[in-house]
């Protein structure tokens, strides 16, 4: 089993498109391990703010299937398969790292936004923070701790789950 870690995000209608991403996820993985949810400004364009956060999972499925996945969630929930790279999402999914298995062949990993994004970087951190990045070297605690958090605003939101799906 490979453990997976997957950076969820939306900034249309935030609340359903996380809950129905992380419900279409779980029925695909079981049991999910989730950060806490945060709020954060859209990074590459003029937008409505984000929700973000990042889930835990183990899969037998290979990197490429993951992805694959990840993709038909993403439609399933109203986005459009050849959207704008910085324009407003129902639902984003990427994944972010598969066990440390680094590659571009199909889906690039580690996922090069990790330590650049503090909406990836903290959620991340939270759940995994011993983990280290398998090109950095470095955990995503000391990752988190040495960003310069000046740069995004980012904030913890309480969130309601609506699952019976979530391990902790």
């Amino acid at each position: 089993m490979a453990q997976i870690y997957i950076s969820v995000g939306s900034n249309i209608e935030r609340e359903r498109y996380i809950q129905a991403g992380i419900d279409a996820m779980a029925a695909i993985f079981g049991p999910l391990t989730l950060s806490s949810v945060f709020e954060s400004e859209a990074v590459g364009f003029n937008g409505t703010a984000f929700y973000n956060l990042v889930v835990g999972a183990q899969t037998e499925l290979s990197a490429q299937q993951v992805a694959l996945h990840l993709k038909a969630i993403e439609v399933d929930n109203g986005r459009k398969p050849n959207s704008r790279k910085f324009s407003p999402r129902t639902l984003d999914l990427d994944l972010l790292l598969y066990d440390d298995l680094i590659t571009d062949d199909g889906v690039q990993l580690p996922r090069d936004e990790i330590p650049h994004n503090a909406f990836v970087l903290w959620p991340l951190a939270e759940l995994a923070p011993e983990l280290v990045h398998p090109v950095l070297g470095q955990s995503y605690a000391s990752l988190w701790q040495a960003y310069d958090k000046s740069s995004q605003t980012l904030c913890k939101i309480p969130f309601i789950w609506n699952t019976s799906l979530r391990k902790n």
